[in-house]
């Protein structure tokens, strides 16, 4: 039995080894100089590739350091607020002065100054909460009663 493609012409190619690319050797129309430059490419090509790896360790120490310090800072919330012209120019004071090294800080302390300041009010806040409180237990247990 003949096989149709003996007679085609058709011929698997064959395939060749992959042409090895040594970065040290000098490329056909070449000259000494620009094989050097080659040379240092490649090495400092080299050079960069290896420190990859400590590299992004390095990454994942500073994500991990990043995550530990704002779980172990519980005390301390992030509020977005809107102030004043002014308000944010007395805040700008107080970093430009090296009293507080952010605003962030500046505002925190106002705050907590401002709490303080107010006690009176925010015991009066407390006491009508603690009452709501009670008027809502007092409704859901009129709802809760079935009449008899």
């Amino acid at each position: 039995m003949s096989n149709a493609y003996q007679n085609s012409g058709y011929k698997k190619e064959e395939q060749s080894a992959p042409e090895t690319v040594d970065d040290l050797m000098l490329h056909d129309g070449e000259t000494e100089g620009e094989g050097d430059e080659r040379t240092r490419t490649a090495s400092s090509v080299r050079d960069i590739a290896s420190r990859i790896p400590e590299s992004l360790s390095a990454i994942g120490r500073d994500i991990s350091r990043t995550i530990e310090r704002a779980m172990s800072a519980k005390d301390d919330y992030v509020v977005a607020v809107k102030v004043s012209p002014s308000a944010q120019e007395k805040v700008d004071q107080l970093v430009a002065a090296g009293i507080f090294r952010s605003r962030a800080e500046a505002a925190g302390f106002l705050i907590d100054e401002g709490i303080k300041t107010q006690s009176a009010l925010f015991d009066r806040v407390q006491q009508k909460l603690a009452e709501i409180e009670r008027l809502r237990a007092e409704l859901r247990g009129m709802v809760n009663e079935r009449p008899a």
